[in-house]
C-alpha cells in the first residue's frame, strides 16, 4: 500500500470535458498522473464509485464546499478519482455540480487504484474491484499525509481533515 513519502504511481487518469479547450477535445481525455502533479499541490479523494450514497451525500459536496478555503491553504486543484469510465464521472459531475472547483477523474480499468494498492473488493455487491475511500495531500506527486477510511466507514477521508492537513 502507498504511504506517506512514496510517489504517485505513474498511471494515466481519464477527464471527461464538455467544452473544447487548453489542448482538451470535447470527450475523454488522457491525464498523466506525473505530469499533472509535477511542482503542485493536490488535494486527492478517491472513492469507491460515482452516485453511490455515501460518496454522493457526503464526500463530493465537502470538498466542493471547501474549494476555496483549499485554494487559500496553497492547494493548485481538488482530484475526485473513482474506477468508473469518464462519461460516468462527467455525469457525475454535472450532477454534483462540481464545475472548476473539484475534477473528477476516472480510473476506468482501476490501475490507479491496484497500483496504489488501496482497493475494495466490492464484488460480493456486484461492483468488482473498486478504490478504497480515502484522500491524501499530494506535494509535487508525493504523498505528503494519507487517510485511508476502515470498509464502510467515513470519518478520516473527508473534505475538513485533508483541509486541516493542508493548513497544518
Amino acid at each position: 500500500m502507498i504511504k506517506v513519502g512514496d510517489t504517485l504511481p505513474a498511471t494515466t487518469l481519464m477527464e471527461f470535458s464538455e467544452v473544447e479547450g487548453e489542448g482538451c477535445s470535447i470527450g475523454p481525455n488522457p491525464v498523466d498522473v506525473a505530469k499533472a502533479t509535477a511542482g503542485r499541490t493536490i488535494a486527492l479523494f478517491a472513492l469507491p464509485g460515482a452516485f453511490t450514497p455515501t460518496c454522493s451525500a457526503k464526500h463530493v459536496p465537502g470538498y466542493v464546499e471547501h474549494a476555496a478555503e483549499f485554494k487559500a491553504a496553497g492547494v493548485d486543484e481538488i482530484w475526485c478519482v473513482s474506477v468508473n469510465d469518464a462519461f460516468v464521472m462527467g455525469a457525475w459531475a454535472r450532477d454534483q455540480k462540481t464545475g472548476t472547483k473539484v475534477r473528477m477523474l476516472a480510473d476506468g480499468s482501476g490501475d490507479f487504484a491496484k497500483a496504489t494498492g488501496l482497493t475494495l473488493d466490492l464484488t460480493g455487491r456486484g461492483m468488482g474491484v473498486r478504490s478504497n475511500r480515502y484522500s491524501a495531500l499530494v506535494k509535487d506527486g508525493k504523498v505528503a499525509t494519507l487517510n485511508v477510511e476502515a470498509p464502510g466507514k467515513f470519518e478520516v477521508s473527508g473534505a475538513e481533515t485533508l483541509l486541516a492537513q493542508a493548513r497544518g
